[in-house]
């Protein structure tokens, strides 16, 4: 019965996200792989609670940049720190 209601939530999640863009998606996906290793590394709601919001934004994130079409995103270090930046490829 556990494994039926945990197969029903993922689908009901896989549907939710289907007309999402790809950064929605990615920022879904990031947030249940967050909480679940937040979760599972502190043993504690507060640990995937901020798992959830660290990946969740870096899904976000990675995702939008694949939403531009024509553009990569590039990196170079500058005083001892890298900085990204998105331009024409």
């Amino acid at each position: 019965m556990k494994r039926l209601l945990v197969a029903l939530a993922m689908i009901s999640m896989v549907t939710a996200v289907s007309g999402c863009t790809t950064a929605e998606q990615t920022g879904v996906g990031g947030a249940a792989v967050g909480a679940a290793v937040g979760g599972l590394a502190t043993g504690r709601t507060s640990g995937a609670l901020a798992g959830a919001l660290i990946g969740g934004t870096a899904g976000y994130l990675i995702g939008r940049s694949a939403d531009h079409p024509g553009y990569c995103r590039y990196r170079y270090r500058r005083h001892g720190h890298w900085h990204y930046y998105e331009d024409r490829c």
